[in-house]
């Protein structure tokens, strides 16, 4: 398996982040968007400089240039995506935006092909191709909570999808190019990016109601809450998230990334909700193209 650290860690991530937002989507109703994740990037923060404190994990320094690409991807990916995809979550429901972000896969490959050479052969865009459609179908079955959207709503959630899924897109393939030509560690990559992200999401959030951030954390649910998904989904989950980028093409990396989906099935099963076959038989379409992603190495 040491060929496939970068798909190992992208499918890690992507099941960290299944579990992660099971508890998100309980905390969104207690604390708004932009609150919510400025605190669990605060607290992931922490996280990465106790485990850099811990491991004496030694920054190797990067010239000007990688530096400002590396804290850019994380101010698009994480300040604008992150914020944008929200927002298309108010608008159109989660599995719609669910739907709507698969498309940062293709968009990212599509990217990595044009700004850093990154060919995949047949079989991986097959694999990339089955994966979505997985996914997808997942994602676009209907459920009872969907509720029915105006027009207005309708083209608002499909604008800022399509913008969570290009700034997705534009951060992975920036942060991509910064950790193949350095020789900087995932671990502090994840950290700075992060910060970079969490930066504008604090300028952001003080020019707003800055209370939601004492008041709802008060009860010691939240708190629990908060952090262990900050350290599951956003700590855990960013660091494994950059390890993919480095070991492996972007465009695999961002297929696998985003299987979130799939994994939230059996912890469905768990909490006693029913799962349909279709449902079902998405999670098998989807492990084939995982499988043939796996295969071309």
């Amino acid at each position: 398996m040491v060929n496939f650290v970068g798909e190992v860690a992208a499918l890690s991530g992507a099941c960290l982040w299944a579990v992660a937002s099971v508890v998100y989507g309980r905390l969104g109703a207690r604390i708004p968007p932009l609150q919510l994740n400025l605190i669990k990037g605060i607290i992931a923060i922490a996280f990465f400089v106790l485990t850099i404190l811990v491991t004496g994990e030694q920054f190797r320094g990067i010239t000007t240039l990688p530096m400002c690409l590396l804290l850019l991807s994380g101010v698009v990916g994480i300040s604008l995506g992150d914020t944008a995809f929200f927002i298309t979550i108010n608008c159109l429901g989660a599995r719609r935006a669910l739907l709507i972000q698969i498309l940062t896969t293709p968009i990212t490959a599509v990217f990595g092909l044009i700004f850093l050479q990154e060919k995949l052969n047949i079989l991986a865009w097959c694999g990339i191709l089955l994966t979505i459609l997985g996914v997808a179908w997942v994602v676009t079955e209907r459920t009872a909570d969907v509720k029915h959207i105006s027009k207005v709503e309708f083209r608002r959630g499909i604008g800022f999808g399509l913008l969570a899924a290009i700034a997705g897109a534009v951060g992975a393939v920036l942060s991509r190019s910064v950790l193949t030509n350095t020789e900087i560690n995932p671990l502090w990559a994840a950290l700075l990016r992060l910060s970079a992200g969490t930066l504008i999401l604090m300028i952001w959030a003080f020019r707003q109601q800055t209370s939601f951030l004492i008041g709802n954390l008060r009860n010691w649910r939240v708190i629990i809450g908060t952090l262990f998904a900050a350290f599951s989904g956003t700590y855990l989950g960013i660091w494994l998230q950059q390890t993919a980028i480095k070991f492996t093409s972007v465009g695999i990396a961002s297929t696998l990334l985003q299987t979130s989906p799939i994994f939230v099935i059996p912890i469905a099963i768990w909490m006693g909700e029913k799962v349909s076959i279709r449902a079902i038989m998405g999670v098998f379409v989807s492990i084939t193209g995982i499988a043939l992603l796996f295969y071309p190495k």
